[in-house]
């Protein structure tokens, strides 16, 4: 494990725009999202149903479940829409070349 709990997530190369990976890492779900030029680290399951968000769309920095339709700001974790009323964590993303570290054990 590196500086302040990053780890490697993916390659950056790994990374479609506007389509959501899931990875695992210390076990916890999370789903990479590489959109509008940044790349976000978003916890997979959705608040509202346990789903995983990675099969969802993504649109203007948000991501939509399949299930229900929720949409979370891929910033912030917070819905925009319901049913959703309890925002998901993000986490912190750092890129070192074509790595993509993320760290689970800190929050944003």
């Amino acid at each position: 494990m590196s500086e302040e709990g990053f780890v490697k997530a993916a390659s950056l190369s790994e990374l479609e725009e506007d389509t959501p990976l899931r990875v695992e890492l210390g076990g916890v779900p999370v789903s990479l999202v590489r959109t509008e030029g940044e790349v976000f680290a978003i916890n997979d399951i959705c608040s509202h149903a346990n789903v995983s968000l990675s099969e969802g769309d993504v649109d203007e920095c948000s991501i939509e479940c399949w299930l229900h339709g929720s949409r979370f700001d891929l910033r912030t974790g917070k819905p925009s829409g319901l049913p959703a009323t309890r925002p998901v964590p993000v986490y912190p993303v750092k890129i070192e070349g074509d790595d993509v570290l993320v760290s689970v054990t800190q929050e944003s």
